[in-house]
């Protein structure tokens, strides 16, 4: 009799409300931490870029600035999930870390502009294995059940860095030097790498993968080959000329090479049976469209605020609010309508047209444009975007095969990723050469004081402020225009988005497919993950949502019993446990002690079970009941599958399966608002 009450006690100690270990949340931290220096890094230097400019010159080459960045991370991404898997994340995960902050720290201390573009090369290379190990490693930490919670937490930390990046860069450019945009990162990184260091403990796996050293290679210099053409013809080079006509060649025999490289791929970086679906194909366009708007807005809009509006760059984070707010707004309700509805084709065609529309009222900005104004622009681009970027890695993730869902998902971002680089290289090459143009036509004879000419003020617009005071409003005029030039020739690129999302078909969404966290919704780089994990994270977050809410009603339902659904959750928690005591139960959940003992006493007049001391342990029928009721669960979340749950499935997608609903049956988390409300209606 005691031996059982002792057994119940300890057993309910541990039951619902299983703690996480401390040095698992402390490890978590110092990833969240990682995952924030590889994040912020893609918006921070925003609004430090005019001041770098006028500090190191070089303005034709500012889009590089954030292009180097962009480049390395993306190439590196899929090494650093493959080599994870190879060698431990731990090792890579701190190696990324230093990677990362050498970079930061030598951009601190760079003297040029090459210098610094070779720097925030250097940065990326890191940033991109601190992207995709930190996601990795929270898969090898925490069980299943519990990823998608803690998964949300690298998709807040990526909008918040959207919002906190601008400004961020603007305080530390304002009131102490835009090297502190790089240098904040060293005592961040070197917390985060004493905490992995000291307390992260990771579990070898045995799998095995092979890399595509190749495929990455070869993909990572295309991109490059029409980034180089694209950022230094008609500006450095004519675009006759036989170097940008070499490097265009050179990406074509490249991108030949790369497909014959993928076709013989063990696992290739970007199998290329993905561009037979229609749906990945014109998602992976839209996708670049995105990428290209984005990132090429975000990193001229703070030149026009600084320079043509006259504010501070503290201000230009500020006034860049709306368009972020506008963004994340907008994502984050079309992702949950989607999620809810399973209508998703009007989000693609509303988001890549209010781009456009976005766009053009964009070019309508001069230096006389309220500051009302240009928050409402700001706001519709931002909304445009956002009604997008949540969709199209949805629509991927329901359009391939189970063993394609890891590699289309992070292919989709890979392709935002080259739009974002490519559009911050299209958007500096039209951007310098409209400035020198309309600087030229401005200040034509000898209006200019000595020493100063057009291609002075081209490279640095602080020059402006030492004008005569009748020439200033030329000068500011002429980069008004060239900026917002920029973003009317963006416009039809947006609406070549527009007109492919119309044939995008409407297929019916799975039930697994659930709108994805900012992890991938916000990131550029695409974070590489495997079939396996992304439906551990959509079957979690399903799960946790559904065991808040129904889901002992519904499994009671579905196994056919009358039952309380608390007497459900008491059922199975003692099929798990072997016996468990109704008031320690209580103590250790969410669930109130009336509901409990009210589900005890059904269990028993039912002869489910029977007390033994202070505890309770099932009958046979109680048993088979118990049995049933964890089948019924299995099959729910099977049927959430859809047709990834075929005769063929993988035995990987079965043992996932069975973790779940062997975790969600027997030690579900509840919400103690809705705990009451849920387990006290009848079955």
């Amino acid at each position: 009799m005691t031996g059982d009450t002792g057994s119940a006690q300890g057993v309910a100690r541990t039951t619902p409300h299983e703690q996480v270990p401390s040095r698992v949340l402390v490890s978590i931290g110092a990833l969240l931490l990682g995952m924030l220096l590889a994040a912020l890094d893609q918006t921070i230097v925003s609004t430090a870029l005019p001041t770098i400019v006028s500090d190191l010159g070089g303005m034709e080459h500012l889009s590089w600035v954030v292009t180097a960045y962009l480049l390395a991370a993306t190439a590196a991404t899929p090494l650093w999930g493959k080599l994870g898997d190879q060698y431990g994340r731990k090792r890579l995960f701190q190696t990324a870390i230093v990677l990362f902050l050498a970079g930061s720290a030598l951009c601190g201390v760079a003297q040029s502009m090459g210098e610094l573009i070779a720097f925030r090369a250097v940065q990326g290379l890191g940033g991109g294995g601190l992207m995709v190990l930190s996601m990795a490693i929270v898969g090898d930490l925490v069980p299943p059940r519990e990823r998608g919670r803690y998964q949300g937490l690298f998709g807040a930390v990526f909008g918040a860095t959207s919002v906190l990046g601008p400004l961020l860069g603007g305080v530390f450019t304002e009131h102490l030097s835009w090297r502190w945009v790089f240098y904040i990162n060293l005592p961040v990184g070197v917390i985060a790498l004493a905490v992995i260091a000291t307390v992260l403990h990771i579990p070898r796996r045995a799998d095995r993968h092979a890399i595509d050293y190749l495929g990455t290679f070869l993909i990572a210099a295309v991109a490059t080959c029409l980034v180089l053409v694209a950022s230094l013809g008609g500006t450095t080079w004519p675009w006759a000329s036989p170097r940008i006509i070499g490097l265009a060649v050179l990406g074509v025999v490249l991108a030949a090479a790369f497909v014959a490289a993928e076709r013989r791929a063990a696992e290739p970086v970007l199998p290329l049976r993905l561009f037979r679906v229609r749906t990945f194909v014109l998602s992976a366009v839209i996708s670049l469209v995105v990428g290209f708007a984005l990132f090429g807005a975000m990193t001229y809009l703070p030149t026009f605020l600084q320079v043509v509006q006259g504010v501070s760059p503290t201000m230009s984070g500020v006034h860049m609010l709306p368009m972020v707010i506008g963004l994340l707004l907008a994502s984050t309700v079309s992702g949950q309508i989607v999620s809810r509805t399973g209508r998703w084709k009007v989000f693609p065609i509303a988001g890549t047209g209010v781009t456009a529309l976005g766009l053009l009222l964009l070019h309508q900005l001069d230096e006389n444009s309220p500051t009302a104004e240009m928050s409402a622009f700001f706001f519709v681009f931002g909304a445009g975007l956002g009604l997008v970027m949540q969709i199209l890695v949805l629509i991927v993730q329901n359009a391939v095969p189970y063993e394609d869902l890891g590699v289309a998902t992070s292919g989709a971002t890979f392709f935002r990723s080259i739009g974002a680089a490519f559009g911050v290289s299209v958007f500096g090459t039209v951007f310098a050469s409209r400035l020198g143009t309309h600087l030229t036509d401005a200040f034509r004879g000898d209006r200019l004081p000595p020493g100063v000419s057009a291609d002075t003020l081209k490279s640095d617009p602080r020059g402006i402020a030492a004008l005569p005071a009748p020439l200033r409003p030329d000068a500011v005029h002429a980069y008004a225009v060239s900026i917002t030039d920029v973003f009317l020739y963006a416009a039809p690129v947006a609406l070549l988005g527009f007109v492919l999302a119309w044939f995008l078909r409407e297929d019916r969404l799975r039930g697994s497919v659930t709108a994805p966290d900012g992890a991938q919704t916000f990131a550029t780089n695409p974070v590489q993950r495997s079939s396996h994990d992304e439906v551990c994270r959509a079957l979690s977050v399903l799960g946790t949502r559904e065991g808040r809410r129904t889901a002992y009603r519904k499994i009671t339902t579905r196994a056919g019993y009358d039952l309380l659904p608390a007497t459900s959750w008491l059922l199975l928690r003692i099929r798990r446990y072997g016996c468990v005591e109704p008031g320690r139960l209580a103590e250790g959940s969410a669930v109130p002690l009336n509901v409990v003992l009210e589900a005890a006493r059904q269990a028993e007049v039912r002869h489910l079970a029977v007390r033994r001391g202070l505890g309770l342990v099932l009958t046979d029928h109680g048993r088979e009941a118990a049995e049933r009721l964890a089948h019924a669960r299995e099959e729910s979340l099977a049927e959430l599958l859809g047709d990834w749950w075929g005769p063929d499935r993988p035995r990987d997608l079965v043992r996932l399966v069975e973790e779940l609903n062997d975790e969600l049956c027997g030690a579900e988390r509840e919400r103690p608002h809705d705990d009451e409300r849920v387990l006290t209606r009848s079955g």
